[in-house]
Formats: C-alpha cells, sequence, structure tokens
C-alpha cells in the first residue's frame, strides 16, 4: 500500500485514524498493531508472519536480558545497569536477537546475489555446467532492512542499558509494526520511543503539525520527485545519452531520491504525530553539506545514526587510532552500500562515500572544497554526491560505466540523444527540474516549516496537497524509491 494513493489518502487513513481514536486507551496498541499488520501484509500476508517471527524472537530475548523471565516475570522490570557485568544467558540472548534478524536479513535480501556472482565466478574460471541452479528466487519483503535494524536496536539497548525492557508483548510489536515507519523508515531506534509506548499526549497542535507534514510530503513525492524521476528514467534507459543529458539526468536523479525518500519521512512523521508519536528527523537540507562527512550528518539521518552507534563505534570509531579510524568509516559505508541493496553498484556507492570520509577526516575534516566559499564547497560536495548516484540508480554495473563515460564527455551527440531532448526538455520537465533545485537549496525544511502553522501556511499547504491530490491522476502507480530496500 503506497502513501501517495487515493485509496490510502481517501480509505485506509480516515478508517484507521477514527478506529485508533475510539478504541479505548488500554487497547489502542493493539488497534494500531492489527492496522499496521493488515497494511504490511496487503501485498503479500507471508510477510506479515515473517515480521511477526522476528518480533517474537527479540521479544523473548529482551525478556532474558532483563532477567525476566520464570520467578522474576512478576517483578517490576529495571533498566539493565551500564556497570553491572553481563551474565552468560544476557550474551547468549543479544547474540541470538542480532543473529537471527542478520540471518533473515541476508537470506532473504542476498541469497539470489550470493547464488549469481558464485555462478559467476565459476564460469570466469570455466567450469561449465557446474553452476549453483537453485530453484528458489528469494522474494524480498518489503521494509526488511528497516525493521530488522528497528527490532534489534531493542535488544541491543536493553544490553547496554539504555532502554527497559517490555513486559506487554503488544507494546513492543506495535513499536516493530507501526505502519507509517515500518516500509521505509525513518529507522525508530528503541531508546527514542520507549518512553513514549507507555505515555504521549494527542494534542491538537500535534495532529494539525502531522497533517501539515503528510501534506508536504506528498508535495513532495508527486510535484517534484516523480517529474524528475521520470527525467531521470529516460537518461538512465537511454541507449545512448550525451554529455549535457547525462548530467541533466543524474542531476535530475539526485532531486528525485530526495524528494521521494525526503518525502515519504515527511509524510511518516505525520502520520506519527497525528497517531501522538514524535519521530526524528531524517533529513536536513543535505544538498547544503560544504563535505562528505556534513552530508551524511544531514541525510537519512536515522541510518547513519544506527550505523554510528551500534557498528562504528562497537569497531572501535575514531578511539583506536587513524588507520583504524579509516578503516572503520570504509566498513560502516561498504556495509551501508550493502544495506541498500544486493548489487555491486551499491557497494560502490558506498565505498565512494567511506572514501570521501576517510580523506576528510585524513586532511583533517578540512578537505580543499572546505577552504573554497561556502557556494563552491556546496556545489562540488553535491557533484561528488551526484557522480556517486549515477551507481545508486544505473541498472547494473556495466550501465554505470557507460554512464559516468558520457559524463565526462565519453560520447558525441547521437540520433538518440536528440530524440531525448524532446522528451525530457518540455517546459513541464524543466519547470519541474528547476523548481526541485529551488526548493533543494532556498526552501526551509519541513520539520522548519512546521513548527508554527499560521493561516497563510494553512492555505499554501491544503494548495499543495490540492494539486498533489489532481496530479495523482496523470501519474502511473508510483511507489517510493525506498519501498526495494
Amino acid at each position: 500500500m503506497v502513501f501517495s494513493s487515493y485509496f490510502f489518502i481517501f480509505y485506509f487513513l480516515p478508517l484507521v485514524l477514527i478506529l485508533y481514536y475510539i478504541s479505548p486507551k488500554k487497547i489502542r496498541h493493539l488497534t494500531l498493531t492489527i492496522i499496521s499488520y493488515v497494511f504490511y501484509g496487503w501485498a503479500n500476508p507471508f510477510f506479515a508472519l515473517l515480521m511477526m517471527g522476528s518480533t517474537l524472537i527479540d521479544y523473548i530475548c529482551g525478556l532474558f536480558i532483563a532477567e525476566q523471565l520464570g520467578e522474576n516475570w512478576k517483578n517490576p522490570i529495571k533498566i539493565v545497569s551500564k556497570d553491572a557485568a553481563r551474565t552468560r544467558k544476557q550474551r547468549i540472548a543479544v547474540t541470538v536477537s542480532v543473529i537471527s534478524n542478520l540471518s533473515l536479513l541476508v537470506f532473504f535480501k542476498y541469497f539470489n546475489f550470493a547464488v549469481e556472482n558464485y555462478n559467476s565466478l565459476l564460469q570466469s574460471f570455466g567450469f561449465q555446467g557446474i553452476e549453483s541452479s537453485s530453484i528458489m528466487h528469494i522474494v524480498l519483503p518489503l521494509g526488511i532492512s528497516f525493521y530488522t535494524f528497528q527490532s534489534m536496536s531493542y535488544s541491543i539497548d536493553i544490553y547496554r542499558g539504555n532502554a527497559k525492557a517490555i513486559r506487554n508483548f503488544i507494546d513492543f510489536a506495535c513499536y516493530v509494526s507501526m505502519f507509517p515507519q515500518l516500509v521505509a523508515g525513518p529507522i525508530i531506534k528503541f531508546q527514542e520511543v520507549s518512553n513514549q509506548l507507555q505515555h504521549r499526549t494527542h494534542t491538537l497542535e500535534k495532529f494539525s503539525r502531522g497533517i501539515a507534514f503528510f501534506c508536504l510530503g506528498m508535495a513532495k513525492k508527486v510535484l517534484l520527485a516523480n517529474p524528475c524521476g521520470k527525467i531521470a528514467d529516460i537518461c538512465f534507459e537511454s541507449v545512448d545519452v550525451g554529455f549535457l543529458n547525462s548530467w541533466y539526468g543524474a542531476t535530475s536523479y539526485a532531486f528525485q531520491i530526495y524528494f521521494d525518500f525526503s518525502g515519504y519521512s515527511d509524510m511518516a512523521i505525520g502520520l506519527g504525530l497525528m497517531l501522538g508519536f514524535v519521530f526524528p528527523k531524517n533529513f536536513d537540507s543535505p544538498y547544503l553539506a560544504r563535505s562528505i562527512t556534513e552530508f551524511w550528518r544531514r541525510w537519512h539521518i536515522s541510518l547513519s545514526t544506527w550505523l554510528r552507534d551500534y557498528l562504528y563505534i562497537p569497531l572501535g570509531g575514531n578511539k583506536k587510532g587513524n588507520n583504524r579510524t579509516y578503516v572503520n568509516l570504509m566498513i560502516v559505508m561498504l556495509i551501508g552500500g550493502l544495506w541498500h541493496g544486493s548489487s555491486w553498484n551499491f557497494i560502490i556507492w558506498g565505498a565512494i562515500h567511506g572514501l570521501f570520509l576517510a580523506l576528510e577526516r585524513l586532511a583533517n575534516k578540512k578537505a580543499f572544497y572546505q577552504k573554497l566559499p561556502k557556494i563552491a564547497g556546496i556545489m562540488i560536495t553535491f557533484i561528488i554526491v551526484v557522480f556517486a548516484w549515477v551507481f545508486f540508480r544505473a541498472a547494473d554495473l556495466p550501465s554505470a560505466i557507460t554512464y559516468i563515460q558520457a559524463m565526462f564527455g565519453g560520447t558525441s551527440m547521437s540520433q538518440t540523444d536528440l530524440v531525448n531532448n524532446v522528451l525530457i526538455r518540455n517546459p513541464y520537465y524543466l519547470f519541474s527540474f528547476f523548481l526541485a533545485g529551488i526548493v533543494v537549496w532556498k526552501f526551509p525544511q519541513t520539520w522548519d516549516f512546521t513548527k508554527k502553522i499560521t493561516l497563510t501556511k494553512s492555505i499554501w499547504i491544503m494548495f499543495l496537497m490540492l494539486i498533489s491530490v489532481m496530479a495523482l491522476v496523470t501519474q502511473d502507480f508510483n511507489p517510493f524509491i525506498y519501498f526495494i530496500f
């Protein structure tokens, strides 16, 4: 089910809000959990069973870590002391939680990738006829990259003493399955919402801000991301793309993925506010960054902080010398790239970002482009990001290399490119492209814009929502990009 659809906006969401608010306070989490499972299992009920299994394992592991099973069941749950030594049962429980989540993720996300690379390796050495011919083609469950990371953070936070375990299974199931951010984030760490699961307020101010978030996210998706995506599709899927159009297409994709994903995040945060939850900010004008280091403080903040807290710091962070720091940065970004998808393109994308993070740290966070005037530093950083996005968008590695060659003038004007000019340089696409650039570099973030809802802002927000709903009539089915991750 897609947020940017008539069915969700006019049928599912109103029904959800009605059911949630007429439910007695004691069963609201149960209501929300059932709704979330219906939402998630809409396309494939098996996905819902898979999530339930993961949820049950982490719930039990959390109780083991908190030492709440057996004779201790009736005792009040206490937070695990950060200073106390961990018992063998606690270590086993957190290990089971981490391994079970990672096994689930690795199997469903990387099985096909592993088989394909195994067969390619055999063929490259001339071993024909002995390739793996697995009868299985694993279908990737929606949102598995998000909810496994989210569920795993629960047991880790309890083990570290950063949060208290939940005794009520429905409360925990509600946390894992909450439909606003289930499929494409933001990744909500348990410690960020543990108190809200027990006590939260439902106010008109929260609800109205939630509506504003949802409407603005909808506008980002429908009015900016989708038309920019059409430009990118034509350029990347072209048999032969020229120099100017290659940059036009790559920049359009940079705009598309930003407005698509930040639009989803805005809608998720808005839905959370309507239900009384305050989710953390996930984007902070990332294309205003003057370095790749700063970019990752602004882009997909929930993922970058998750990788920092649960991978980079446990690896040693920057506490074990410069060389180890560079290695840790590369490991984190390579895994971050692989998290996005089972393809060498994503690994290369992660490697590019890891390399620049390491170089900036090597230069004491003062790479040459950071010493330039602010606008020059922003544009150079943006060019680096756009270059890396090519590997993210291209269908495969050969296609990415061919596209990169075009960006560096490796191809001349062709008949195909002349046809592309007609398709992608019409007034609508050009207007959408330049409007996207203006919004990226000149408009405030949704988070800041909605802090105070005035009458003028309300009129503009409702107008954008009306235009977005009308525009849906002219657009095909448009799932969010991060649904595939």
